[in-house]
Parts: structure tokens; C-alpha cells; sequence
């Protein structure tokens, strides 16, 4: 867990629990909590004028969700939704930054989550302007593996379908299949009853 439940309880902190699909906040309202996930999976999208999903991040056990906002006025510019039944705590933003100037360690490991994220976003960026599509989706790939715990190869199930890595890489479905099925047969992926592990 990035901060302990017993200490965000004490601040205030109460679970909630959502069904798959459940929006925990939508695209464009204001920042007012600071949310965990206690057990399950989130993603943050975004849905673009053709009405395509764009998924920018996958979000499990332990994580927090749009944390950085918090520091600045800003509005969400991306929905949280639930990928399947989750349990989140939640604490109000003052009370939130009363906890972190409380307590040194919880405000260290914040920082260091919200510094690592954005590292593999750079990251994911760059291979994303990459013009082979092996190198986007392997971006892609390291970028969602990095929130996971265990990094041994073809540990990780990739939550998307194909259609997904195609909105999220700007490549053409036709060639994320194309382009999987090489990763697989260059042992870069494995691909099992359709699923993607890597």
C-alpha cells in the first residue's frame, strides 16, 4: 500500500466499494479526495471526439489514483473507472495534506509514486513518436507492467484488448495484430487464449 490504511482511516478515510465499470470521478470535475485502491483495478481514460477510449493508465491493489492533482487546481482530464469490483478508500484533499505534513515517510513514498509515474510517462511518450510499431507497443507495455509488482517476463497480463493498443499507440489494428503476433514469435510476449502476457 502507498499509504496505510489504519493512518488514512485516522485522517478521515472511509471504503467504498464499486461493481466493474463504476466511475469513481469523471473527466472534468474538481480534485476533492485523495483515492486508494484497497483491492481490485482502476483505469484512468479519456474519450476522444470520435467517441475512441483512450486509456492512459491501469491502476491496481495499493496505488493511487490522480493523486498529483491534489497540488495544483486543476480539474481531472481523465475519468477513474472501475475495470472490476474494487474497494477504494478515500480521504478529503485538506485532510489528505494535513496527513502528509504529519507525517514524513507517507509524504516521501507520494512523492516518489507520483515521480516514478511520470518518468515512465516520458518514457511512454517517447516510444509512442517512435515510427516502428513494435517499439510503441513495447512503450506501451513496459509502461503498464511498471505498476506491477512482479517484473519477471510474461508476468504480467496486459488489461487491453487490441483495439485499445491501437487507440492508445495511434497504430492501426491491422498492425498491432500483426506487429503482437511478430513480438510473440521473437519471444518479446506471450499470447495465451488470446490474452497478452509480458
Amino acid at each position: 500500500m502507498l499509504v496505510d490504511i489504519e493512518l488514512l482511516k485516522s485522517y478521515g478515510g472511509i471504503t467504498e466499494d464499486y461493481a466493474p465499470s463504476e466511475v469513481i470521478f469523471n473527466e472534468g470535475e474538481i480534485p476533492r479526495y485523495y483515492y486508494q485502491i484497497v483491492t481490485g483495478a482502476v483505469k484512468l481514460n479519456h474519450i476522444d471526439d470520435d467517441a475512441k477510449e483512450l486509456i492512459q493508465s491501469i491502476l491496481n491493489k495499493g496505488q493511487s489514483v490522480c493523486e498529483l492533482l491534489l497540488f495544483i487546481d486543476e480539474n481531472y482530464p481523465v475519468s477513474a473507472i472501475t475495470i472490476s469490483h474494487c474497494t477504494v478508500i478515500k480521504v478529503l484533499k485538506s485532510k489528505f495534506m494535513s496527513l502528509l505534513n504529519d507525517h514524513h515517510q507517507p509524504s516521501v513514498d507520494v512523492r516518489k509514486f507520483i515521480s516514478e509515474r511520470l518518468y515512465h510517462k516520458f518514457i511512454m511518450m517517447q516510444n509512442n513518436a517512435s515510427k516502428y510499431s513494435n517499439t510503441r507497443i513495447k512503450g506501451i507495455l513496459e509502461y503498464f507492467k511498471s505498476f506491477s509488482e512482479d517484473q519477471s517476463p510474461y508476468s504480467y497480463e496486459v488489461p487491453l484488448t487490441r483495439q485499445q493498443l491501437a487507440s492508445i499507440t495511434g497504430l492501426r489494428i491491422e498492425t498491432v495484430i500483426r506487429t503482437v503476433k511478430k513480438m510473440e514469435k521473437d519471444k518479446i510476449l506471450k499470447i495465451e487464449n488470446r490474452k497478452i502476457y509480458f
